[in-house]
């Protein structure tokens, strides 16, 4: 008998209240992380990435609420004591470091009250474990007494993921922790996260617009699109024969070492993510997509074959 998922998201809807009517930035995503699985989110700014991220560990802001469904940790149904989870069992590393560090405590001292807040440890021993945490993530452990702006974008990310982990939590939520570094150090800092969460265990959700990083670095991939759940599967069987259009978009407008020698145009997906209140009937891809039938237009399809929500497999299977 297989072990339960470490995490399990079923039917989860996210909802924002405005004067102009109830905005919905996540709606009916249901997945599950395995134990020690690094699961990619991919999709356009707007596909409801992040916005998932946040639901899961309860960062969700007044007036938006979460409307619908159920997340699952370790057996128990997160509700509102997500708060209690972050940290110790669910760590984040955010997108931008500069906003995640406190400028005016050293990296050091930072570190140190994040495993004295989750750990049961004195002063001194948070010490040595900050500077191991350094260690950890390929920085100078001499280095816990200087500031945030003493260190490099890629050298702030990498203290950012030491945060997160410097509680030795069971997952991971890493929110476009490689958007603002160069190609080379954003091979660094994702190689990092790979081995500490491959060394202890834990589990990933990577969020990216990144089809590359997607490639490199997850297990299973979850494409989403205007905040719904496109497809899902290996990451290898979803590159090399992806089932939904957009999925297949995403792919085709990926550059390669090919397109560059050629000299050609990228492929370009055709129009835009639809706004939150202005989300179509049926498919919410269908505006844009070139295989689009009347059924598209007015039902929404569910989730076909355990793969993809497209009403194409319907067709193939028919």
């Amino acid at each position: 008998m297989s072990a339960a998922p470490l995490l399990e998201v079923r039917n989860l809807r996210v909802e924002f209240p405005t004067r102009r009517g109830v905005l919905t930035p996540v709606d009916d995503v249901s997945f599950t992380v395995e134990r020690g699985e690094i699961l990619g989110f991919v999709g356009e700014s707007g596909a409801g990435k992040s916005m998932t991220g946040a639901a899961i560990i309860g960062l969700i802001d007044p007036p938006g609420r979460i409307a619908g469904g159920e997340v699952v940790f370790d057996g128990t149904v997160i509700g509102k004591d997500a708060a209690a989870l972050r940290g110790k069992h669910i760590g984040m590393v955010f997108q931008d470091p500069l906003t995640s560090l406190n400028p005016l405590k050293r990296i050091g001292d930072q570190l140190a009250e994040t495993i004295r807040l989750h750990l049961d440890v004195g002063a001194a021993e948070a010490r040595k474990r900050a500077a191991r945490s350094l260690e950890e993530v390929g920085l100078d452990p001499g280095r816990l007494d200087a500031y945030p702006h003493e260190f490099s974008g890629g050298m702030r990310q990498r203290v950012v993921i030491a945060l997160a982990l410097a509680a030795e939590p069971e997952l991971v939520i890493a929110d476009e922790p490689t958007t603002a570094l160069d190609v080379s150090i954003q091979a660094q800092v994702l190689g990092v996260l790979k081995r500490i969460c491959a060394e202890r265990g834990a589990s990933v959700i990577l969020v990216t617009h990144d089809m590359g990083v997607i490639a490199e670095t997850t297990d299973r991939v979850a494409v989403l699109y205007a905040g719904r759940l496109a497809e899902i599967g290996p990451t290898a069987d979803v590159i090399s024969n992806p089932r939904h259009p957009y999925a297949q978009g995403l792919i085709a407008s990926t550059p390669t070492v090919e397109d560059a020698a050629q000299d050609g145009e990228l492929y370009q997906i055709p129009g835009s993510m639809p706004r939150l209140d202005a989300i179509p009937p049926g498919c919410a891809f269908h505006p844009r997509c070139a295989h689009a039938m009347e059924r598209c237009r007015r039902e929404r399809p569910p989730m076909l074959e355990g793969r993809a929500a497209c009403w194409l497999l319907a067709e193939e299977g028919a």
